[in-house]
């Protein structure tokens, strides 16, 4: 395994990180399930774990808090928030009400006194940047989080942040949690070189792009993956982003073939090999999905396979754009767009 700071935190990380988004319902992972997951990813030598309050409404937080009961100190442990939890129009956001009432039924479920990383899930537009960075400061101050960063923002939202943090003699954040894979590379265009100016550690989510880069999905076969079961659209091939993908796979293929490679291995040397990027986020269903991705901890591509990945898909193009979650408001909102 292995580790890089996290950012200007001082922090040691390593470049492989546990997400736990499948813990719980959306990835039917029992406790049992979950318990042997962490189990073998710390004794590989993961010592960053990220979850969020809204994964399987709050079950994976619990999950995680009983699978490191005993050795929490050990653990960097990240999670998020903002994101709805229920029908209550209050109870998601970036407010101080809010964000105040969340991480206190976060760290109830995690068991815990403390996060080591505390997230804002996505840029919350109807928050102001001086409103979210003051409450974020004082939890801070209050010893209940030890870091905060972004997930998912634009790079001008990053900016607006960094200065609102300086403007306002705030903390400021020190990550940032992107979508990034070789089929989604629109962040190396605006955030990643934005997170280098400012020194944020990069926690990159989705680097096998949703099992697209797993090896699970090939031409020729038919697509039923855990996740194509609740997202159809996204494996659709009669969409055109969802064929220039799968065009995209079989090429990819035959590079990680030649180069005596798993296409996962591939996927992950691909994301960790950027020097903006600090850690990849895994997020394994199963205990053979986790020894599968375990098996990219130390692979280095060479300069000639990273050229031929931005031969099949050029630097700073998402092939599928609308996948992202950064969109403006007002691209998703037509009343936004008028007067």
């Amino acid at each position: 395994m292995q580790y890089r700071t996290l950012g200007r935190t001082g922090v040691q990380v390593s470049s492989l990180v546990l997400g736990a988004m499948n813990f719980g319902k959306i990835g039917n992972t029992t406790q049992e399930e979950a318990t042997a997951i962490v189990d073998a990813a710390l004794d590989a030598g993961i010592n960053l774990i990220d979850t969020a309050d809204v994964y399987s409404g709050g079950q994976s937080e619990e999950m995680i808090g009983k699978a490191i009961a005993g050795r929490r100190d050990d653990v960097v442990l990240a999670t998020k928030a903002s994101l709805p939890m229920g029908d209550e129009r209050n109870h998601r956001g970036s407010s101080r009400r809010w964000l105040v009432t969340a991480l206190d039924n976060s760290l109830r479920r995690l068991g815990a006194d403390h996060v080591d990383l505390y997230q804002i899930h996505r840029w919350d537009p109807n928050t102001s940047d001086e409103e979210t960075l003051s409450v974020l400061t004082d939890l801070q101050r209050a010893g209940k989080i030890r870091y905060f960063g972004s997930s998912t923002f634009p790079a001008y939202r990053i900016v607006q942040a960094q200065w609102a943090a300086r403007e306002n003699r705030l903390g400021r954040y020190v990550t940032e949690q992107p979508n990034y894979s070789i089929l989604q590379r629109g962040v190396e265009t605006h955030v990643l070189p934005v997170t280098e100016e400012y020194g944020m550690g990069v926690l990159a989510w989705s680097p096998l792009a949703s099992g697209w880069l797993s090896g699970a999905i090939r031409a020729g076969q038919e697509i039923n993956t855990n996740r194509s079961g609740f997202m159809q659209q996204r494996y659709d091939i009669s969409i055109p982003a969802n064929r220039a993908k799968l065009d995209a796979v079989e090429k990819l293929a035959t590079v990680a073939d030649e180069a005596g490679l798993s296409m996962i291995q591939l996927a992950l040397g691909f994301v960790t090999a950027h020097p903006a990027v600090t850690s990849a986020i895994i997020g394994p269903r199963t205990i053979d999905h986790l020894h599968a991705q375990l098996a990219a901890a130390d692979t280095v591509l060479s300069a000639d396979v990273l050229d031929a990945i931005d031969a099949i898909v050029d630097p700073g193009v998402d092939l599928a754009a609308h996948e992202k979650n950064d969109a403006p408001p007002a691209l998703l909102d037509s009343a936004r767009r008028r007067r």
